[in-house]
C-alpha cells in the first residue's frame, strides 16, 4: 500500500482561526451572496442543524400531553 510522502524540503503549515475571523469571513461570504444563493445557504444550513433527536423528543412529549390530558 503506497502513502503520500512529502517531497523533501517541503514544509507543512497549519493554522486555526479565531471564531470571530470564522463569523467574519462568513458575513463577507454572505454579502456577496446573492438573494437566491442566500436563500439556498440558509435552507441548507437549516437542514444541517436539524437534530433528528429533538424530533422525536418533541413527538413523544406531545404523546405524553396528549395521554395525560
Amino acid at each position: 500500500m503506497a502513502f503520500p510522502v512529502v517531497p523533501p524540503g517541503a514544509m507543512m503549515a497549519i493554522s486555526f482561526q479565531s471564531d470571530e475571523e470564522v463569523l467574519r469571513n462568513l458575513r463577507d461570504k454572505l454579502r456577496k451572496m446573492t438573494d437566491q444563493e442566500l436563500v439556498r445557504c440558509g435552507k441548507e444550513v437549516r437542514r444541517l442543524a436539524e437534530n433528528p433527536f429533538q424530533r422525536q423528543l418533541e413527538e413523544a412529549r406531545g404523546e405524553w400531553k396528549r395521554r395525560k390530558l
